[in-house]
């Protein structure tokens, strides 16, 4: 009946079923009961099948926001007029894991699209931040100096990296929107 649910119901998204089939094991394996792989995997697919289709689980990981734009480097931005705040996705932080320091560049630094403008380091590795537009720094999100978890914590919120002055609104147009870019990070 299980097997049949799972295989009826609407997809999981990826990385679901095996972090529900590993949540499934050592749960019952506290409680004393012992389960098998292939049970976990069918328990998974039943209650996945069922998040899925009540629309409680429509990404495992991952946050994308609507209204931004991505870069394939996984930085988003928010325009407002000339100006836009970028930052870097969901995705990106949870991929790098616990961030614990952030370097910025200074407010009038002029970059072009594709250069390395900002540092970010983590438990994990350190890793560099592409501009995903050309223009001019006018403000960097200090609070990050003292406070680097705000990255994982709120990422498209108070994780901001830098507000800039975009020099070709151009480039706004062929960066990827919210539905491109959740499918380029689930394949």
């Amino acid at each position: 009946v299980m097997e049949g649910l799972t295989r009826a119901g609407p997809r999981a998204p990826p990385g679901a079923m095996t972090f529900m089939a590993s949540f499934a094991r050592s749960t019952t394996r506290r409680m004393g009961i012992s389960m098998a792989p292939r049970d976990a995997r069918l328990a998974a697919g039943a209650v996945a099948s069922s998040l899925a289709s009540t629309g409680l689980l429509s990404r495992c990981y991952a946050t994308v926001m609507e209204g931004l734009k991505y870069a394939e480097s996984h930085e988003w931005i928010k325009v407002d007029g000339d100006t836009a705040t970028v930052g870097i996705s969901d995705f990106a932080q949870e991929e790098l894991g616990d961030v614990v320091y952030v370097e910025l560049p200074e407010e009038g630094t002029e970059l072009a699209k594709g250069d390395s403008f900002a540092t970010i380091e983590s438990v994990k590795a350190a890793s560099d931040v592409y501009m995903p537009l050309s223009g001019t720094v006018t403000e960097v999100n200090s609070e990050l100096t003292d406070e680097p978890s705000k990255v994982n914590e709120d990422a498209y919120g108070s994780g901001w990296l830098i507000k800039m002055k975009v020099a070709s609104a151009g480039e706004v147009d062929e960066m990827m929107d919210s539905a491109a870019y959740s499918k380029s990070v689930e394949e």
